[in-house]
């Protein structure tokens, strides 16, 4: 393998202890597919970006340990930090398997860099009556622990997650699903992670984030996610865009993670997920 520069940051956090760790290769050149998984698993992390320069932006891969996924968003806000660090702030042009994403990089005024992507046009679909009692019994849910107010629907901004709404915060608290039956019906599905969220209020949702495909059991920040859960509000008129709602994941699990996810009026537009990233200390 040759000599590459593996970065390691956590990204929707400020704080090196919160949100989700990311590897960055910023300069992927010449690396081979089967290198990058390599990587991947070798950091460990749910997901590794790798970037190619090319006239008007970045070739975007992205790799879990395991595979290769369309989209992650949080690992879109630490490399984009990541290069910003280096070349200061400013407009990226991303090339995903998903679609062309915008990232726009900043410092704030109390020196955190922050990063906004805006998504690929989002969409949702039905959540097929088999596929929700498959769903709810690799969860150990029942259709009485779901929120009637925010029905089960499958969402897209770049990847397809499911999302359930709990009826309490403690129904989310309260994780523990069958990985292997979940994973199953996941890989079978085009699943990337299942969305589960509480809504606190009209601004504010709890979420966790199943991640099986990714061989880990949660994720503590998932921007792909919050994106589609941007979609999944708009179009079924829960918020009324503009609009903006914050993410809250990974207190559950140790690691507290905000997304802030902005909501445009145009049903074409997509959703803008914003978070901090900081460089994580070297391992060893």
């Amino acid at each position: 393998m040759p000599t590459t520069e593996i970065l390691r940051y956590t990204a929707f956090s400020a704080d090196p202890d919160g949100g989700n760790p990311a590897g960055v290769v910023l300069d992927a050149a010449g690396l081979p597919e089967r290198d990058m998984l390599a990587i991947a698993a070798d950091v460990g992390s749910s997901e590794t970006a790798f970037l190619v320069a090319g006239h008007d932006g970045f070739d975007v891969r992205y790799f879990s340990p395991r595979a290769e996924v369309s989209f992650c968003g949080h690992a879109t806000i630490a490399s984009a930090v990541a290069h910003a660090e280096r070349h200061g702030a400013g407009r990226l042009l991303y090339r995903t398997q998903a679609g062309p994403v915008e990232v726009v990089t900043e410092l704030s005024d109390d020196g955190e860099w922050r990063a906004t992507l805006t998504s690929v046009p989002t969409r949702t679909a039905t959540l097929e009556d088999d596929d929700r009692r498959a769903l709810l019994a690799a969860l150990r849910w029942a259709d009485a622990d779901l929120d009637p107010a925010l029905p089960p629907r499958v969402a897209y901004a770049g990847a397809w997650h499911p999302v359930l709404a709990a009826a309490t915060r403690e129904r989310l608290a309260d994780l523990d699903y069958d990985m292997d039956a979940l994973g199953r019906l996941m890989a079978a599905r085009g699943w990337t992670t299942v969305d589960l969220v509480w809504r606190e209020d009209r601004a504010t949702f709890h979420a966790r984030n199943p991640f099986p495909p990714g061989g880990v059991v949660e994720d503590p920040a998932t921007g792909a996610a919050a994106a589609a859960l941007g979609g999944y509000l708009r179009e079924g008129a829960h918020v009324q865009p503009p609009a903006e709602v914050v993410v809250l994941q990974g207190a559950d699990m140790g690691r507290p993670s905000r997304l802030i996810v902005g909501i445009p009026a145009e049903p074409s537009a997509g959703i803008r997920v914003t978070g901090t990233a900081v460089v994580l200390p070297s391992p060893g």
